[in-house]
């Protein structure tokens, strides 16, 4: 057992994320974008964030920023973990505590989405090592389409620099993209129909400028749609031939009443779905070796 003085580093960053998640669930709708831009900027350093850190860049458009409601009690694979953390709009490493892109998507109200329990997964299958550290990278942006995230394009470019800076800020490997995006390419014909050659290009300009060529990518397969065009999107989503890309599809997992966004148990559901993935494809990969 480690002494009283190595140990209390780590409480005292379970108590500032206790005292973050009840201001969550207590504080009003309207100004909640505003006072959670301010508490993640003010949230306390992680000790492990010198750590070398499993990295996960997440990507995309609302769902994967969060749109899920925090029920009071929050279920414990959203609650803060002192090995998971986050990188900051500032750039600094935090103890992850949801909503994750409070200072990213910040147009919006964000909510609880599928990254936390993806990170849980991965920590209740890591036997208990207690060398893990994960860093999730927000990046995801609501109401964005494909073409958004081409390179050159403020989102893309964003999400480069984030990877890289969280690359840099402690070292680590970069274990996946997680990219849940697509509803908005729904409303045109002409999105819909372009989806995978830009899916493609995405993947490739990615690998290309992070320099991992074989970087897996886990995209989500839609679930709702703002527009008509959904199914064309899911088919493109289902055919992309890029190797070390692999679809964990959410379509009829649970969506809130405005039957576009996943319900906070869809996202419990997803970030289970989305962990079991990744770790199925790195056992594959490890018996292949």
């Amino acid at each position: 057992m480690k002494p009283a003085a190595a140990r209390r580093p780590l409480l005292l960053c379970a108590l500032a994320a206790a005292a973050a998640l009840s201001f969550l669930l207590v504080a009003p709708p309207p100004p909640l974008a505003a006072h959670l831009s301010t508490l993640l900027l003010t949230f306390p350093a992680s000790p492990y964030a010198p750590r070398p850190k499993l990295l996960f860049l997440l990507a995309g458009q609302s769902n994967m920023a969060g749109r899920g409601i925090a029920p009071s009690p929050l279920p414990p694979p959203f609650r803060p973990h002192p090995r998971v953390l986050r990188l900051a709009a500032s750039r600094r490493w935090v103890v992850a505590a949801p909503p994750l892109h409070a200072d990213i998507d910040t147009h919006k109200a964000c909510g609880l989405g599928p990254a936390m329990p993806f990170a849980h997964r991965l920590l209740r299958e890591s036997g208990g090592d207690s060398s893990l550290v994960l860093g999730l990278v927000p990046s995801a942006v609501g109401g964005t389409r494909i073409w958004m995230w081409a390179r050159g394009e403020p989102l893309y470019e964003a999400a480069v620099a984030r990877a890289r800076a969280a690359l840099g800020a402690g070292g680590g490997t970069l274990g996946a993209v997680l990219w849940f995006q697509g509803e908005s390419d729904t409303i045109e014909l002409d999105d819909a129909t372009a989806y995978g050659g830009r899916m493609e290009r995405l993947v490739n300009d990615l690998r290309a400028d992070l320099g991992i060529p074989d970087l897996l990518v886990i995209q989500v397969g839609l679930a709702s749609g703002e527009g008509n065009y959904t199914d064309i999107v899911r088919e493109a989503q289902k055919n992309i031939k890029l190797p070390n890309v692999i679809l964990v599809d959410a379509i009829g997992l649970p969506l809130r009443d405005d039957q576009l966004h996943l319900s906070t148990e869809a996202h419990l559901r997803l970030g289970d779905m989305l962990g079991q993935a990744y770790l199925k494809f790195n056992s594959s990969t490890d018996s292949r070796q």
